[in-house]
């Protein structure tokens, strides 16, 4: 009995097992290809050194007051696009898919700590040859640029956060399909190989509150890019590496960064709770929430949100006692 009972079982993984794969193998697409089709002519491949080749984009005058912006987690550079086309007109504006992301692929030593992500953020500001910039970031990004004010509060104009992780005890209050998938042991194994459109559809669609932008290209984008050699492998190594947030009193010198705060108000990943976390650390700051948006403002309220922080730039570059 027990043993027809062992064979009925294993019968029934390897039927599931089969299952899984017919609906949802996607397998590597390959570098150049990814990049024959995402890459543009802003497109830079720039070595960093150690085996990092990051995939980066420096727009706008080269002698305007610059701002790095950092995309969110399984995102791409390409979030940004309608703050990129506004602020070029008048600034340098200089974006790159993190390690684990987009073109860039995965860190050569598998590393996503905060210091990891910082020191990225470091070397893209020598190789683009910056002094003082400003730092924005949605998501994940917000967390690294929040994480790089308190290491480096010394190299910034100013600092940008947009929905952004990193505040204490922050809990999304609904976490979409591909997110939990990637937070639950063993079947977050078989997510390396198996990702189905599907998941890719229903997890952005999830994220956001307007969602008139989520077309079919915007998800095959995801879904294509996620499938870059290792991409996969490094959002895995990402997720179960993740700790808890630094609750260290915060420099004085970052209190005193001019801050700009983004949120939508019904981000269900990163609660607008956190933008009022982050206004209390920050006390230099600009606030805009959005009422009706989600966890993307920059391309939910595009241009929107495109208006306000060109404005905030535009008062942050004023000389002092300029009317």
């Amino acid at each position: 009995m027990i043993r027809k009972l062992f064979k009925y079982i294993a019968i029934l993984l390897v039927l599931t097992i089969a299952a899984l794969f017919i609906w949802g193998y996607a397998g590597d697409i390959p570098a150049k290809e990814l990049r024959a089709k995402y890459a543009n002519e802003e497109s830079e491949f720039v070595d960093l050194g150690g085996g990092l080749t990051v995939h980066l984009r420096d727009e706008g005058p080269k002698d305007a007051p610059a701002i790095i912006l950092l995309h969110g987690s399984n995102a791409s550079l390409h979030t940004w696009q309608e703050w990129v086309k506004r602020l070029s007109a008048k600034y340098r504006v200089i974006s790159y898919d993190q390690p684990g992301h987009g073109l860039t692929g995965p860190h050569p030593e598998h590393c996503y700590s905060a210091k990891c992500f910082t020191d990225v953020v470091n070397q893209v500001a020598v190789n683009r040859g910056l002094g003082k910039f400003i730092l924005g970031g949605n998501s994940m990004g917000g967390w690294v640029s929040w994480e790089y004010a308190k290491t480096y509060p010394g190299k910034l104009n100013g600092l940008v956060l947009v929905d952004a992780s990193g505040a204490p005890h922050a809990q999304p209050r609904d976490l979409p399909i591909g997110f939990r998938i990637m937070q639950t042991p063993v079947i977050n194994q078989i997510s390396t190989f198996i990702t189905p459109r599907s998941v890719i559809e229903k997890s952005l669609h999830a994220s956001v509150s307007k969602a008139d932008y989520i077309d079919d290209a915007e998800i095959d984008q995801y879904w294509e890019l996620q499938r870059y050699p290792g991409n996969r492998d490094a959002t895995l190594e990402r997720f179960t590496s993740y700790g808890d947030r630094d609750n260290a009193p915060v420099p004085d010198a970052v209190k005193a960064l001019p801050s700009l705060i983004i949120w939508g108000d019904e981000d269900k990943l990163v609660p607008v709770s956190s933008a009022a976390w982050f206004q209390k650390q920050l006390p230099n700051n600009t606030v805009h929430i959005y009422k009706g948006v989600g966890h993307i403002p920059m391309q939910e309220v595009g241009g929107k949100s495109a208006s306000d922080i060109m404005a905030w730039m535009d008062k942050l570059s004023k000389p002092t006692g300029a009317e």
